[in-house]
């Protein structure tokens, strides 16, 4: 007699996870002067996560249009922030975690981010517009101009309260930043 036991074909069978859906990535966002990879950096290396630069993601002739001081136009992003969501979703579906650069001054761009795969929260670093342009004009071998801030805080438009994110103002030592940064992500 066989005692082996057996699943009836009909059993409900339980649905796997999605991958991916239980990482979370951190999206550092502003306006150019705002310390976004200097911060970024910090919180990738005490995370212990992947980083990734949302410049190396443009294409050479967006990087020519802002070289020549010209701002970019949402047609001109899509593509842009569609990479950008696409490495967060590769790096979830690999069960990673990330952390990447980006403006993400409107909502609408934020979305896009958020429609990545695991869960998105935005770092959003703010500062008073002299502060930011002073940190510009100091900043070297990057394609913005100091021309564009202006362009970049009309546009901005800062996170809803309905948004997953925190601001933060960037007057603060970066390490002191990211430390702040740090202790209110593992607060929310």
């Amino acid at each position: 007699m066989d005692t082996a036991v057996t699943t009836p074909r009909h059993a409900p069978v339980a649905a796997a996870p999605a991958p991916g859906l239980d990482v979370e990535h951190v999206v550092v966002m502003g306006v150019a002067g705002s310390g976004k990879t200097t911060v970024a950096t910090l919180l990738a290396a005490r995370l212990g996560v992947e980083y990734a630069e949302a410049d190396e993601f443009h294409s050479p002739e967006n990087i020519a249009k802002m070289s020549a001081g010209t701002p970019l136009t949402d047609a001109d992003r899509a593509p842009w922030l569609a990479a950008i969501r696409d490495w967060l979703t590769a790096e979830a579906d690999a069960g990673r975690p990330g952390v990447v650069t980006c403006s993400a001054l409107k909502r609408s761009y934020r979305d896009v981010l958020r429609s990545a795969r695991g869960r998105v929260r935005f770092v959003h670093l703010t500062g008073t517009p002299e502060l930011l342009a002073e940190r510009m004009a100091h900043r070297s071998g990057h394609f913005m101009p100091t021309s564009l801030l202006p362009s970049q805080l009309a546009t901005l438009e800062p996170l809803g309260d309905d948004e997953d994110g925190l601001a933060v103002d960037v007057a603060a030592p970066p390490e002191e930043i990211a430390e702040s940064v740090l202790a209110r992500l593992a607060a929310s």
